[in-house]
Formats: structure tokens, sequence, C-alpha cells
């Protein structure tokens, strides 16, 4: 009887172990087999001035059309009293100024305000420059920021008075400081001495830049973008570089040189979509290449500008006459060889001294060039042709990005991916706006690509939801366990940007974003933290991880699993990305395979991203509402056993010591 029952109670004990083995995910990482090098390049950013990125958002001017150069010339402005409009100013390319003149009488005003974009956001004891080109004798402007729905006894904010004493035209300037916090403000102007006065270029800013920068930057939308340490930065977009047509494409020449003589752009975002249109949305080129270029430097990414290959955007355009025919490419492509130049020519080359008269004798240290952005067709690759050649014979150290199209599958990738073989660019750019199902298929989209190819940059892409086109933390969780393929072909993909980078909450015209904003505060959202904790985490080589002899990349019998490893020399550290998308959590079994007898793992860290709420996101009113959390984790023998929650980000890190 006894031996009987000890018979069944050790078979019932086997088969529990049997059941509690099968309800473990063993996962195994060879951490003695080193894989490729992964690019510092891996993780980064593109920028590109859609939902007021830039004028209005990064760009941290507070005046909107301040060279009165709309099409609309006073649009952004009010005006009153005598007030005129001149257009034979001090700068070129910018002519247009306004004439301050007497009202007429003793009881009227004469001049203008402005509201900036959705207007203007002040900080309490925080000072705006503001300055103006001006003309006059003996004449005196005050210069106020107002509340124009304030219920006291005056709108005034602040005030300063201006003193213009020149027949000549002269740049003023003086300091306004803010008693309070107040997102809408306006600037306002008074002529308040007899006579007449000209006015150019009227331009606001806070102090307190990026770095401190007169002609400067956003400080909390550059820290954000700083913060997830970025390798790479892709600028100045994809679409507004081809141009709704070729005469209103981004022209980098433009955007360099003297800040008030560079003219102002059509942003095609302003209508290409209807049901999101903002007709006052132009581009004031005041962030231009050479900001962009140091922007790239203060992040410590390497900086990849995009350049037309002189076709106009083909989903606007089905005119062949709307393109350049290849014949006449010359001036396109003299172009990006002149950017090269700007970059990284010496003080004695004509471009090299122009970024050296801007500020920055050293070169830039460009590496990259993209030319085109989503095109398709033969008239592609025949218009990348003689980019190629010409780059090549010029720069050969110049690695240069050719496009495999708008889409990520289908006829038109199918088609360019060959045709970018054989000009030999150096990688191409692939795009991906999809649904959730896609990205859950596609966690081994570049396990079986061409070794000997063109690498991959995965320049835009993003989830975005059946029915819930915006940011979710379902999506940014997605994009997580995608991203394990991407870490794991790190000899593949050399480069992936999420986009777009930038909103502000009331000039939208594209989401999901990675980084939300109004006038005064920015949010970071799910998606943004993900790019956080793969740029922090990137490692420097790939470590083999596998699931019954297979990659972790959610297929059938992984449990809604997706994962990578990564060695990092710097920190002598192990860092394992897991991501459960399943609905339940996940026990798991980390073995650490092939490490020496003397070297131990010892006490880890483990950072995770969860929501209950799938559809919840952080918000400007909450910001924090989904953010990592970080706890300590045990580890025995170099084996990990722990449970990642359903619907969960982890990231797990184990330094190795020598026993």
């Amino acid at each position: 009887m006894n031996k009987h029952f000890t018979f069944l109670g050790a078979l019932a004990l086997s088969a529990g172990l049997t059941l509690q083995a099968q309800n473990v995910n063993q996962l195994v990482v060879q951490a003695n087999k080193l894989g490729a090098e992964i690019q510092p390049t891996l993780y980064g950013h593109f920028f590109e001035d859609i939902n007021f990125g830039a004028d209005g958002g990064l760009y941290a001017e507070l005046i909107k059309n301040r060279s009165f150069e709309f099409p609309d010339k006073f649009a952004g402005w009010e005006i009153f009293g005598n007030v005129t409009l001149q257009d034979d100013g001090p700068f070129k390319r910018n002519p247009h100024y306004v004439r301050l003149g007497n009202p007429g009488h003793m009881h009227k005003h004469t001049g203008l305000e402005n509201g900036g974009f959705f207007g203007i956001g002040l900080k309490a004891n925080e000072k705006y420059r503001f300055t103006v080109w001006a003309r006059g004798e003996n004449q005196k402007i005050s210069v106020e920021l107002i509340d124009n729905a304030s219920m006291g006894e005056s709108q005034v904010i602040t005030q300063q008075e201006v003193a213009i004493n020149s027949k000549e035209w002269k740049k003023y300037e003086v300091i306004l400081t803010s008693p309070v916090t107040f997102e809408k403000a306006h600037l306002r102007i008074f002529l308040t001495t007899p006579g007449t006065l000209d006015l150019e270029h009227v331009s606001l800013f806070p102090t307190d830049t990026w770095k401190g920068r007169e002609n400067g930057l956003r400080k909390d939308l550059v820290q954000a973008l700083v913060d997830t340490k970025p390798g790479v930065f892709r600028f100045p977009g994809g679409c507004i570089v081809e141009g709704t047509d070729l005469a209103t494409r981004y022209n980098w020449k433009n955007s360099v040189g003297p800040v008030e003589d560079r003219p102002l752009n059509e942003n095609r975002w302003h209508y290409s979509f209807p049901y999101r249109f903002f007709p006052d949305y132009f581009q004031t080129y005041g962030m231009g290449f050479y900001e962009l270029f140091l922007l790239a430097e203060d992040m410590g990414a390497e900086p990849l500008p995009v350049v037309s290959c002189g076709l106009a955007c083909q989903f606007q355009n089905d005119n062949p006459e709307a393109h350049v025919k290849v014949c006449d490419l010359g001036s396109y492509i003299q172009d990006a060889l002149d950017l090269i130049e700007f970059a990284n020519g010496s003080t004695d080359t004509r471009w090299g001294k122009l970024r050296a008269d801007m500020g920055h004798p050293a070169p830039f240290n460009l590496k990259f060039i993209a030319v085109g952005n989503e095109q398709w067709g033969p008239e592609y690759p025949e218009h990348l042709k003689p980019f190629v050649e010409a780059i090549r014979k010029a720069y050969p150290d110049i690695h240069i990005i050719g496009s495999s199209g708008p889409n990520s599958e289908g006829d038109q990738f199918d088609y360019l991916w060959p045709e970018m073989k054989k000009l030999k660019v150096d990688l191409v750019d692939e795009h991906f706006y999809r649904p959730e199902d896609w990205f859950l298929k596609s966690g081994n989209r570049y396990d079986n690509y061409d070794r000997k190819g063109p690498k991959v940059f995965a320049g835009e892409y993003a989830c975005h939801g059946k029915g819930k086109k915006w940011n979710h933390f379902e999506a940014s969780l997605l994009e997580a366990a995608f991203l394990t393929g991407v870490e794991r072909n790190a000899d593949v993909v050399y480069m992936a940007t999420y986009a777009p980078l930038l909103a502000h909450v009331e000039g939208w015209q594209w989401r999901p974003d990675l980084i939300w904003f109004d006038n005064l505060r920015s949010v970071r959202s799910c998606s943004w933290y993900v790019q956080s904790l793969y740029g922090h985490n990137k490692g420097t080589n790939v470590v083999p991880l596998t699931m019954d002899k297979q990659p972790v990349s959610g297929q059938e019998g992984q449990n809604g699993l997706f994962a990578s490893a990564v060695w990092d020399e710097p920190t002598q550290t192990y860092i394992v990305k897991v991501t459960n998308v399943s609905d339940k959590t996940q026990k798991l079994n980390v073995e650490f395979k092939g490490l020496k007898k003397s070297v131990q793992l010892g006490e880890g860290t483990c950072t995770t991203l969860h929501s209950d709420n799938l559809d919840a996101e952080n918000t400007l009113d909450n910001p924090n509402l989904i953010v990592p959390k970080e706890s300590k984790i045990s580890i025995e023998n170099n084996v990990l056993n722990t449970e990642i929650g359903a619907k969960t980000f982890a990231v797990y890190k184990f330094v190795k010591t020598t026993k």
C-alpha cells in the first residue's frame, strides 16, 4: 500500500513539475556569443515642420508673421490708427515693413497687436527679449504684453518704452519681465510720439531658450529630445522637402544666413488635410539648417539632412511636368553638394565660410545625406542615379540614403529595393504607419533580409490603431514589441526614428505624435518612453536570445512574447528587453548560458512600462499617468526566474562581475 502510494505520489509530482515547466517561458541568452555591433545611430529622431512643430513650437519665436511677409501681409496682426504697409525695406528677400504715423487726433492711437501662435505663453518672473528693426527721428513706442480678457483695471501685464533715434535702419532691443504666468497673452505696440516711424522684423523670444541662444529653441522641447539619448537626427522633414510643387519645396539655402533675410516659404501642411485646415501656417526658416545642425550636435546625434531629388510630391502630382527632368537636375545636385560643403567644408570655401560666419568655424562632421523622400516608380531611381554619381565622386565617404517609397510592402516597395541595390546606396529608408495587426505580425520582419545589400533606415514609423488613430498605451506597447526585432537585426537595421515628433494641441494635422505641447507645457507620450528605454539601453552588441531555439518574435506558441538581448561593453551589462502583448501574466525563466564559472551576474534592475487601461495616455494635465517604474531584481546562478505582467514592456539589466 505504501509503495503504491509512493509511486502514485511520485507520478503526480512528476506530472506537476512537467505542467509547471510547460507554464514557464524558457528563454536562453547565449551570453558568450557576441553578435552584430549595434550602430550608435540605431535610435533617434525625425523632425518635420508639421503640427506647428517649428514656428509656434520648437522654434521659440513668439510672434507670428514678424516680417509682414505672409500672403495676407497683416495676418496675425491687428492694426489701429495710421498704419501702412511698405515694400522697400532693408532686407532684400523680406522687403515689407510697416509705417506708423500720426493718428490725426490727440485722443486717437496708432499701433498694432499680435496674438502669436494660439496666444503668447508667459511664465511668472521670466524675461522676454523684444527686438525690432526700426528707423525714425526722436520717436518712441510703448511695447506691452497684455491680457485682452482681463477684468482688471488694465490689460497690461508688463510694459517697456523704446526710443527710436536713427534715420537709418537699426536694431533695437528691450527686455520685458512677466509678473504672472499666462498662456494667451498678446503683444501690443503703441506709437507714443507725433511723427512717423518704420518697423520691421518684430520679434519676441524668451531669454531662457535652449543654451540661451538669442535665435533659440524652446528649452523644454529640446530637453525632451535630448532625454531619449538619440543617435541620429533626420531633418527638415519628408513631404515638405518634396513640396506640393517644387516652387514651395524646402530649400536649405533659403534657411541659412541672417535670420532677418530668410524668405518665407509655404508650409504644405496648412492645406494637406482640409478637415484640419490652418491657412496661417507658414515656414519662416528661422530655425533653418544651421540651427538644425546645431541641435543635432547638442543632442550628440548624427545629422541626417534630406534634400529634394527634383520630384514634387507624387501623391499630389500626376502630371510629369510637375517634376524636374533628369537632364535638368544640375542645380538640385549642386544644392546637395553645397550642403555637404556647408556642413563639412573648410572656412576658405564659400559655404564653409558661411557656416563659420554664422558662428561655427568647426565642421559639423556630416556623414549621411538622404536624397528624396516617399518617391516611387522608375522616375525615382532615374532621378537618384546622377545624385549618387556626383556625391560619390566629390565626397566618397558620405553615406547616401535612398527610399523604398511610401509603403512597407507591395509593388512599389518590391520594385524599389532592387533598384536601390543596383544604385548601391548605403541605406534604404522604409516608412510604415500601420495598424495593430501589422506590428503584431512584424516582429520577425528583418530576420531574413539580405545581409549583403544596403542597410535599413526605418525612417518613419508609428502604430496607428484601427478606429483610434491617436496616442494610446496599446499602440506604444506594440511599437516596443516591434523594436525587439529591429534590435535583434542590428546587422541590417542601422537607424530607426518614430514620426511625427512634435504636435501643438491646438494646431495639429497628424496624430499620433511623440511629444505634445501647448504654449507653456509639454508632455511625453507613452511612445516617447518606449523610445527612451530603447535609447538608454541600446548596448554595443546583439546577443542571441531564443525560445525553443527560435527568435522570440510573437510567433505561435510564444504566448505573446517579443524579446531581444544586448551586451553593453562600457558598463559590462547584459540587457534583456521583453514585451508581453498577451492579456495574461507570463512566467519567465531566462538563462544566461556560456558564461565562465568565474563570472556571475549580480543583482539587477527591472524597468517596466504598463497600463491597465490600453486606451490611456499621458496628457498635459496628467503627464505622469503612464511612466516607467524601476525595481531591484535578483538572479541566481545566472538564471532569472520572474514574471512579466500582461500588456507590459520590461527591461532587465545585469552587470557582469567576477567571483
